[in-house]
């Protein structure tokens, strides 16, 4: 006998859409890959590369929207410029007021500098943003490389390609990479044939750079009369070097850009302590006895010496467009053997 007050209705089939179940919470959520370009770089990277990333923030990549210092600079600079105008136009007045085709000259020469001056401070600006963009490469493929990201990998790979378009020495090995780039899957290995295709050559150049400024240096302070030529020549060499080992990556730092490009490496110094510990410097020049078998001036060239060997290190970490990953990074010993008795051929 049925029960009347149970429905029969309720236990008829029925028909229903699996999409119509309601949704409930699962017991894990598999959250979407973070975007590669808000993740920091310093999560995971070594301490050599948290140096150049620093270096690079301070140089290139840092400065808020507002700074004390910032704001001096541009009061200054309105306050020149504003007195340079004034005096334009009263020049110009003068001359209008002496004689009419002194006054169109003066106008006429006048249109001309600030064409000069705007073509100059255009250039000036590319050269700011070049560089930019190669420290924000730089950062991107440490990124993509300790974080495995292959789509990232593949995106920053041709970028770095595309940043030597122009050079007709790199064309095969951009052809070797435009061939691998959809071939390599993983996005650690592409990073690492890129680097074996593209940097060897350059690296060359800025070691050979470095080695020719090193000796110089060396050279002119061991023979100088004068404690004020060393300084003056160093810094000179120090400031040219910084510039050809910015040009032989890429880069074409002007006025401003060389002074941002120092600050950086000046920053890279200061973070890796000057004279880094690791290159055993002070070990190496008191391991051969230079202060006690040579004369006082030639050990202050072969310290000088290395000083600017240990200068054009932080400028080759700073604007080489990728870390050091599938190559090691070179030392004192590797650019200036003659000055710390390594090996000459040794390779890196």
């Amino acid at each position: 006998m049925s029960d009347p007050r149970i429905d029969p209705r309720r236990f008829r089939p029925r028909a229903f859409r699996l999409d119509d179940q309601p949704k409930t919470t699962p017991d894990f959520i598999v959250e979407e890959k973070p975007d590669a370009y808000r993740i920091e770089a310093e999560l995971l990277l070594d301490p050599a590369e948290q140096a150049v990333e620093k270096a690079q923030k301070q140089g290139f990549l840092g400065g808020g929207v507002f700074s004390w210092s910032g704001l001096l600079l541009s009061a200054l600079g309105g306050l020149v410029s504003f007195a340079f105008t004034l005096w334009l136009s009263n020049l110009i007045e003068s001359l209008f007021a002496r004689s009419a085709a002194l006054g169109v000259i003066g106008l006429g020469l006048a249109a001309l500098a600030l064409l000069a001056a705007l073509v100059l401070a255009g250039r000036e600006l590319k050269s700011i943003f070049r560089q930019r963009k190669i420290a924000l490469l730089h950062r991107e493929l440490a990124l993509a490389h300790e974080t495995d990201d292959s789509d990232l990998a593949r995106k920053k790979v041709r970028e770095l390609s595309a940043l030597y378009k122009h050079d007709p020495r790199a064309a095969a090995a951009r052809a070797k990479l435009k061939e691998l780039r959809d071939e390599i899957i993983d996005g650690r290995d592409l990073i690492d044939i890129a680097e074996r295709q593209l940097m060897p050559r350059l690296d060359d150049a800025a070691r050979k750079e470095i080695a020719d400024a090193a000796k110089r240096v060396s050279v002119v302070a061991a023979i100088s009369p004068r404690a004020i030529v060393d300084v003056i020549f160093v810094a000179a060499q120090a400031l040219r070097l910084i510039r050809r080992i910015a040009e032989i990556y890429g880069g074409r730092p002007g006025l401003l850009g060389a002074w941002r490009l120092a600050r950086a490496v000046g920053a890279h110094l200061a973070i890796t302590a000057g004279m880094a510990v690791g290159d055993s410097l002070l070990q190496q020049v008191l391991g051969h006895g230079i202060a006690a078998k040579i004369s006082a001036r030639l050990g202050e060239g072969v310290l000088n010496g290395l000083l600017t060997a240990r200068i054009g290190l932080s400028a080759m970490a700073v604007c080489r467009p990728m870390p050091f990953f599938a190559r090691k990074p070179p030392g004192i010993s590797d650019v200036a053997p003659f000055l710390v008795g390594g090996d000459k051929n040794k390779e890196s």
